[in-house]
């Protein structure tokens, strides 16, 4: 089965072809084969957000892998060096270990994925373990900006979203649920962020098979879950 790649306006109802569309192969649903799908886009775009209204609505026939779950563990570092790494660009990612663990799904074994402390800028000393599941969810800011994951992927999606809104959005997760201040959120953002998201990022939209404009909507997930229930039953799209 083929999949135009396309540029989709769910935002209003609408699709509108990328003039640049290619053609990318798309699983026949056959046994053991899981569907592997990257949600990339800016820090707070909404495509986490998307990725577990997705999940939520599939249940059990999906899992989803956050990319920020591999960070680097760096305990020898003291807390204050940890707090000025640049966890925006890719080196700052064990993208080895999460291709290795998404290979690991798809040949349907199970994997014991790192728990991180955003506060401590470690990981905890605990693991989740992860099941294969016939949809795999992949989240993350650079999984479109890393050939060896694209490489594992059957769709790949992009959420675009203005950069005034993502940061407000940073702030409110930042604070609330990684226990830290605004000044610092701020000056991550200013320092780090905003830069890699130019370099890294941004730029990887090009590799979408699907871009969702503004975040979270309604369209944006019944549009993947679609296709995900479709495919996934041995259908066509």
């Amino acid at each position: 089965m083929w999949l135009t790649r396309a540029h989709y306006d769910l935002g209003h109802d609408s699709c509108v072809p990328n003039p640049r569309a290619i053609l990318v192969k798309w699983p026949s649903g056959e046994p053991f084969r899981s569907l592997v799908i990257g949600i990339a886009g800016g820090s707070g775009s909404g495509k986490t957000t998307i990725a577990e209204s997705v999940l939520e609505e599939v249940g059990t026939d999906a899992v989803l892998i956050q990319h920020d779950s591999y960070y680097h563990h760096n305990p020898d570092v003291p807390f204050d060096e940890r707090a000025r790494i640049n966890y925006d660009h890719p080196d700052s990612l064990d993208t080895d270990l999460f291709v290795k663990h998404v290979s690991e799904l798809v040949a349907g074994a199970p994997v014991d994925i790192p728990v991180y402390d955003f506060s401590q800028h470690l990981r905890s000393g605990e693991t989740r373990t992860i099941k294969p599941a016939p949809v795999i969810l992949l989240e993350g800011i650079l999984v479109l900006a890393e050939p060896e994951l694209r490489s594992l992927m059957d769709l790949k999606i992009y959420v675009d979203t203005e950069s005034d809104v993502r940061l407000a959005r940073r702030l409110g997760r930042d604070m609330t649920e990684r226990g830290r201040s605004a000044d610092s959120v701020i000056a991550q953002y200013l320092e780090t962020v905003r830069p890699m998201h130019l370099q890294f990022v941004e730029p990887s939209k090009r590799y979408a098979d699907l871009i969702v404009p503004e975040g979270y909507n309604p369209g944006a997930v019944g549009t993947v879950i679609h296709m995900i229930q479709r495919v996934a039953a041995g259908g066509e799209l």
